[in-house]
């Protein structure tokens, strides 16, 4: 059984996030959804509403889909995360040149911990590259509207947490 890994925040979970799960069930049989717990990031979620809102997504996406998409929190190194659920494969997604410089780090310090973890990168929809986590809890958070950016579960959450329904 292939295993992939895609790690993030999902601090909350965007039509951008959504779209690299779709396609990276295509690459394996099982994707964990590894929901980091980075404290430094200060989320607006907390660690329980992020895996909350996830396992509905993941479970319609493991029925539409075929491979099995499950969420696991995490807290230590990423490498460790994947030994940890079995995953050969870690699924990044890129938006733009930006992540691209980080991503490519990132990969160095993974493969000097763990040669035999390969490191996917998908590049996000044209639709999707601009949608980031941050600017969408920014919009939201000054009253505008995110249903472009996330599913309507995703937005009701957002207005409750940031009280402006």
């Amino acid at each position: 059984m292939r295993i992939g890994l895609y790690p993030g925040t999902f601090d909350p979970v965007t039509h951008g996030h959504l779209d690299i799960i779709r396609r990276g069930c295509a690459l394996v049989d099982r994707l964990v959804i590894g929901v980091a717990i980075n404290r430094s990031k200060g989320p607006l979620f907390s660690l329980e509403e992020r895996v909350a809102m996830l396992e509905p997504i993941c479970a319609q996406l493991s029925q539409d889909t075929g491979c099995e998409v499950v969420v696991h929190p995490f807290e230590n190194l990423l490498i460790q995360c994947a030994a940890d659920v079995g995953a050969s494969i870690i699924v990044r997604g890129l938006r733009a040149v930006a992540d691209f410089e980080y991503e490519y780090q990132m990969v160095g310090m993974n493969r000097a911990l763990d040669d035999s973890i390969e490191t996917v990168f998908l590049m996000a929809e044209a639709r999707h590259q601009a949608i980031a986590s941050k600017l969408v809890k920014e919009i939201a958070r000054l009253g505008g509207d995110v249903s472009k950016f996330v599913t309507p579960e995703i937005e009701l959450r957002l207005k409750d947490k940031l009280g402006s329904r």
